[in-house]
C-alpha cells in the first residue's frame, strides 16, 4: 500500500514538473500572470514557471494577421449609399498591451475601421470614391495605426476590397461606360480614316512627283541624244569637208610636183568650172585664156577622132 502511494506521489511530482516547463515557439509570446497579476512576457525558447502560482494568461501570435470585415454601409458627400468591405493587415507589437489594453481587440478594430471609413467616405463624392482608393487606404491606415497603438497593435495596411454602389448607380455607370467606349471607337475610326486619307494623298503626291521626275529625265535623255546626233552629224560633215579639202590639196600638190605647165593648170580650172556648173547654171563666163585653151583642146580631140585638121 505504501509503495502504491509512493508511486502516485512520484507520478504527481513528475506531472507538476512537466507542467512548469514551457517552450515558446517562433513568432509567438506568452503573457505570464502570478496570482492574477502581470508577471512578464516569455519570448521564444524554454521557460519554467512556478507551480500553482504562475500561469500562462494568453498565447499571443506575433505574425502579421489579416482580417476581412463584412461590407459596411457608407454615405458619400453627394448622398449616395454604397457597401464597402475592408481588409486590415495588422501585427501585435506589445503582447502586454494587447492582453490588457482592450477587451476584444479584433472587434475593436472592426468597429474602428467602420467609423473611420464612414468619416473618410463622407468627405468624398461618388466619383472620387471610385477613383481614390489609394488615398482612402492611406488615410484609414494612418488613423487606425494611431488609434490601435495603445493596444499594442500596429496596422500595416488597409485595403478596400469591394465598393458596391446601388443598382441604379451601377446601371448609369454601365451606360456611361458604354457611351464612352462608343465615343472612343468613333474617335479611333475617324483617326484611322484621317490617316488613311493622308497616306493616300501622300502616295498620290509621291506618284506625281515620280512621274514628273521621270518625264524630266526622259526629256533630258532625248535632248542629250539629239545633241549627240547633231554633234556626230556635224563631225561627219566636217570630216567629209576635211577629206575633200585634203584630196584637193593632194591633187594640187601632185600637179605641182609633176611640173605641170600653165596649160594643164588652165585645163584643171576648166574642169573646176564644169563641176561648178554641174548642169544647174544657165550661164557661165569663162576667161579668154581658158576659152582659147578650151578651143585648142576641142580641136585636138576632133583631130584624134576624124584624123583631119581644120584651121
Amino acid at each position: 500500500m505504501g509503495f502504491i502511494l509512493f508511486a502516485i506521489l512520484i507520478v504527481f511530482v513528475a506531472m507538476v514538473i512537466v507542467s512548469t516547463i514551457r517552450i515558446v515557439p517562433q513568432a509567438h509570446a506568452y503573457v505570464i500572470e502570478r496570482l492574477g497579476a502581470y508577471r512578464g512576457t516569455w519570448s521564444v525558447g524554454l521557460h519554467v514557471k512556478v507551480p500553482f502560482i504562475d500561469r500562462v494568461a494568453r498565447r499571443v501570435n506575433l505574425k502579421e494577421q489579416v482580417v476581412d470585415f463584412p461590407p459596411q454601409p457608407v454615405i458619400t458627400k453627394d448622398n449616395v449609399t454604397m457597401q464597402i468591405d475592408t481588409v486590415v493587415y495588422f501585427q501585435i507589437t506589445d503582447p502586454k498591451l494587447y492582453c490588457y489594453g482592450v477587451e476584444n481587440p479584433i472587434m475593436a478594430i472592426e468597429n474602428l475601421t467602420a467609423t473611420t471609413l464612414r468619416n473618410v467616405i463622407g468627405d468624398l463624392e461618388l466619383d472620387e470614391t471610385l477613383t481614390s482608393r489609394e488615398t482612402i487606404n492611406t488615410q484609414m491606415r494612418a488613423t487606425l495605426d494611431v488609434a490601435t497603438d495603445p493596444w499594442g497593435i500596429k496596422v500595416n495596411r488597409v485595403e478596400l476590397k469591394n465598393i458596391i454602389p446601388p443598382a441604379a448607380i451601377q446601371d448609369a455607370m454601365e451606360k456611361q461606360m458604354k457611351a464612352e467606349r462608343e465615343r472612343r471607337e468613333a474617335i479611333l475610326i475617324a483617326e484611322g480614316e484621317k490617316k488613311s486619307a493622308i497616306l493616300r494623298a501622300e502616295g498620290k503626291k509621291e506618284s506625281v512627283v515620280l512621274e514628273a521626275q521621270g518625264e524630266k529625265e526622259s526629256a533630258i535623255l532625248r535632248a542629250e541624244a539629239k545633241k549627240e546626233a547633231t554633234i556626230r552629224e556635224a563631225e561627219g560633215q566636217a570630216e567629209a569637208i576635211r577629206a575633200i579639202q585634203q584630196a584637193n590639196a593632194q591633187g594640187i600638190e601632185f600637179i605641182k610636183n609633176a611640173g605641170a605647165d600653165d596649160a594643164v593648170i588652165q585645163l584643171k580650172s576648166l574642169e573646176a568650172f564644169a563641176k561648178a556648173a554641174d548642169g544647174k547654171a544657165t550661164k557661165i563666163i569663162i576667161p579668154s585664156e581658158i576659152q582659147s585653151l578650151a578651143g585648142m583642146v576641142k580641136s585636138v580631140t576632133e583631130i584624134g577622132q576624124n584624123d583631119e585638121i581644120n584651121v
